[in-house]
């Protein structure tokens, strides 16, 4: 199996994001269908505080076997170094070569909380994946700045500098605006970084999941799309005709940038995805 920062080498990616399912047979249909777009890799989420480690290892196992280049998120949040060690050591002697390092989300109350001494951010991880093992290592950044910093971007440009320069490539987390990635991208550049940011895109299918999720990563829905949506709410067919709408647009935009490769968070869901993809003259719609 390849590394994905030498795929990246080689010319722009097309990757998916999954997340260990609840119905199998649903998302073996996701798979087959998005599957058909021969994605360069894929990658599998890790539930809050470590909630799907088991199932998040599987998953990966099962793409890998499967012949998917199989990218598995690990991250430290709730957990102590030693169990990180041991999840890097059953991947490695598996053959699976590729992780996103992550912070992860933290405990939820004070009984949770890791003791002194334990890995707290994701730069700390990109070292303790170094050391285990030779992986192919990507990290998480954001173009509007991680909610953490408070609007601080600068802040925000030096802490995924310095964790970047330790790892191999970034995926972003989801946007909508192409100047918010231009900007990360020069921001990191400014700093002497120029490895290779992948930017995650997310179609639009479901206004309150949106919503959530945006709110909770920092980034923004712009006004235009957002009033779209609204007049929208009670149509699910016209709301996702819009997502695909936006998520093509920006998609083109970025390709008119050479970006190194679009990465789509998928939901675990297949229609927007394959439009999309199919918009830009990848694959078809079925």
């Amino acid at each position: 199996m390849a590394k994905v920062h030498e795929l990246l080498a080689t010319g722009p990616t097309l990757s998916f994001e999954f997340w260990p399912p609840r119905d199998e047979q649903r998302f073996a249909r996701v798979l087959d269908e998005l599957g058909s777009l021969r994605p360069d890799f894929v990658s599998v989420t890790y539930g809050a505080a470590g909630s799907t480690r088991d199932r998040t290892h599987d998953l990966v196992a099962s793409l890998q076997a499967a012949s998917y280049l199989a990218v598995a998120h690990v991250c430290c949040a709730a957990h102590r170094r030693q169990d990180l060690v041991d999840l890097l050591d059953r991947y490695r002697s598996e053959g699976i070569e590729n992780v996103l390092a992550l912070r992860g989300d933290p405990p939820l109350d004070a009984a949770g909380a890791l003791p002194e001494g334990e890995l707290r951010f994701a730069s700390e991880l990109v070292e303790l994946v170094r050391a285990v093992g030779s992986f192919s290592i990507g990290v998480a950044v954001h173009p509007e700045g991680h909610p953490d910093c408070g609007g601080a971007l600068d802040v925000d440009l030096d802490r995924a500098a310095a964790k970047l320069r330790e790892a191999d490539y970034a995926i972003t987390q989801f946007f909508f605006r192409v100047e918010d990635y231009l900007r990360l991208v020069d921001g990191l550049a400014a700093r002497g970084v120029d490895k290779p940011v992948v930017p995650g895109i997310m179609p639009i299918d479901r206004i309150g999941q949106v919503t959530r999720m945006a709110e909770m990563s920092g980034a923004t829905i712009p006004a235009e799309v957002h009033s779209r949506l609204e007049a929208a709410r009670s149509d699910p067919d016209e709301v996702r005709r819009i997502g695909v709408e936006v998520a093509t647009e920006l998609a083109q935009k970025l390709q008119a940038e050479d970006v190194p490769g679009l990465h789509f968070y998928t939901m675990n869901r297949s229609a927007s995805v394959l439009s999309v993809c199919a918009n830009l003259g990848i694959g078809a719609v079925p």
